[in-house]
């Protein structure tokens, strides 16, 4: 990875971005398809050196865009196109191609319902104290709702849906 520092990518508060890390997951990050190959190439054959394999069937692209209609991007590995996707899951968070943060409030919206379902009779207990349900709550319920919430951008239509749940 240390060979990408100097390649193309993005930049973030004047910092060149093309790649995130974390463990065994791996995000490139380019302008433009040319871009992305070239990175994608760097890690395939720098990997291969290390006796690593890229899996085709487990790597994905994702073109971020604001336009109607996600424009086409076409990459490969060893003539393998990958598939295009419209979102994924890096460290428990949905990146969608649209750049907003739709899908990850709605996802987070309703695992926290779940979430207190499982636990209705405790927060609904009137023989629990209203302090103790209270720490229940925050403790169990808003942590999976809140999550990554600093990095969310609301838009006024989602904020009348938080508030209307």
């Amino acid at each position: 990875m240390r060979n990408l520092e100097n390649d193309p990518g993005i930049k973030v508060g004047g910092q060149n971005i093309n790649n995130l890390r974390y463990a065994d997951d791996t995000v490139l990050i380019a302008e433009n398809k040319e871009d992305l190959q070239k990175l994608l190439n760097i890690v395939e054959e720098e990997s291969r050196k290390k006796g690593l394999e890229l899996n085709s069937k487990k790597t994905e692209v994702m073109v971020i865009s604001r336009k109607q209609e996600s424009p086409k991007c076409d990459i490969f590995i060893h003539k393998v196109k990958l598939k295009l996707t419209e979102n994924f899951k890096y460290l428990g968070t949905i990146i969608s191609n649209d750049g907003k943060t739709n899908r990850e409030i709605s996802a987070r919206t309703a695992q926290a319902k779940i979430n207190f379902q499982k636990m209705k009779t405790i927060l609904k207990n009137k023989h629990i104290s209203i302090e103790t349900r209270k720490r229940a709550l925050q403790c169990y319920i808003e942590p999976v709702l809140m999550y990554e919430c600093e990095a969310w951008t609301i838009s006024k239509q989602i904020q009348n849906k938080l508030e209307a749940t």
